[in-house]
């Protein structure tokens, strides 16, 4: 399911993004790492679109966050303040540093259910939620690597764009392009080895941007030039194309012969805003895309079912879309 983005004003702490709450009414919470992002406004809407139609419901859905995706510790405050209000029923935390919101959870002791929504907590620490609903984020990594590889198999020069070195889904995703991409498990870098499928990461990578489009653009603008015989991108999430649509054309367009051939080989995640119409332009070889929308619409009721105490699925998994320039007209699952 897709809406129309809208970007979120944003504030510098917690924001009530929707209507008012009834006196009557109990929240599920839902707290995401920033309100910057347009992938987050997504899963707003999906939040809305359930409170539309669950208007009679005794829950109402409440989505929050930092105003910035680079405000870890705003998000942990905003997450404590949530534990901490009576009316808060349920909490489902998008976790930008997944240690940070893991030793919150922990200090608050919560008695009400909590799960995490598009990233998760590590392992270690799983059994403070209940369940993860949102993208199996290794296997999103393992398709872009697999894109990847498909026009380079004898393996070459990459360098991967990363958002929060803390974010466990961002994590997930580069092992699993890593393992594609080298044929191996679990293997720690791309170091040029044996082991390594015949990719080296190169120098100053990976790259962490905060989720910042424009952040990113530059970062792969100064790795081009130092590397000039640089063979793909390996990009984690869509913040470059969706944040920066216009740089991102602007640096790549010189390239796009070399997308079309195959000769360079860029593997990105989602397909927010501009990120299709950069596909049908032939400026990135393929995106493996997420479905926020959809999250944020089955969070409440995913949400209801742990506070009455239903067996809930763990974890419960949103599905990918992947768009290339041959696909492009109908890649998005609706």
């Amino acid at each position: 399911m897709r809406k129309t983005l809208l970007l979120a004003a944003g504030a510098a702490m917690a924001i009530c993004a929707g209507p008012a709450l009834s006196a009557d009414k109990q929240q599920v919470v839902i707290v995401v790492k920033g309100l910057d992002n347009p992938f987050f406004e997504a899963i707003h809407q999906g939040c809305e679109k359930w409170n539309t139609e669950n208007a009679d419901s005794e829950y109402e859905c409440f989505y929050t966050g930092p105003a910035s995706t680079s405000d870890e510790a705003g998000e942990a405050q905003i997450v404590q303040d949530m534990l901490s209000k009576p009316t808060t029923a349920a909490i489902a935390i998008s976790p930008s540093n997944a240690p940070l919101i893991a030793q919150t959870i922990r200090s608050a002791n919560p008695t009400i259910p909590v799960m995490t929504l598009d990233a998760d907590l590590s392992a270690e620490d799983a059994g403070l939620r209940k369940t993860y609903l949102g993208t199996d984020n290794y296997k999103m990594g393992f398709r872009i690597g697999e894109y990847i590889k498909e026009k380079k198999p004898d393996g070459g020069k990459i360098c991967s764009i990363q958002g929060n070195a803390a974010a466990d889904n961002i994590l997930r995703r580069a092992q699993g392009m890593r393992d594609a991409l080298s044929g191996k498990e679990g293997i720690a870098a791309l170091d040029g080895s044996a082991d390594a499928g015949g990719w080296t990461e190169v120098a100053g990578c990976p790259v962490f941007t905060n989720d910042d489009g424009a952040r990113g653009v530059q970062a792969m603008t100064d790795i081009l030039a130092a590397n000039p015989d640089l063979d793909a991108f390996g990009i984690m999430g869509g913040w470059p194309l969706f944040g920066a649509p216009q740089p991102y054309r602007d640096l790549f367009r010189p390239l796009a012969e070399k997308i079309a051939s195959g000769e360079f080989v860029i593997g990105a995640a989602d397909t927010i805003g501009d990120e299709v119409a950069i596909a049908k332009e032939g400026l990135v070889t393929a995106l493996v895309g997420q479905r926020p929308f959809e999250m944020g619409y089955k969070a409440p009721g995913v949400m209801i079912q742990l506070i009455k105490g239903e067996a809930v699925e763990d974890p419960v998994y949103t599905g990918l879309d992947e768009c290339t320039k041959d696909n492009a007209d109908t890649c998005i699952q609706m």
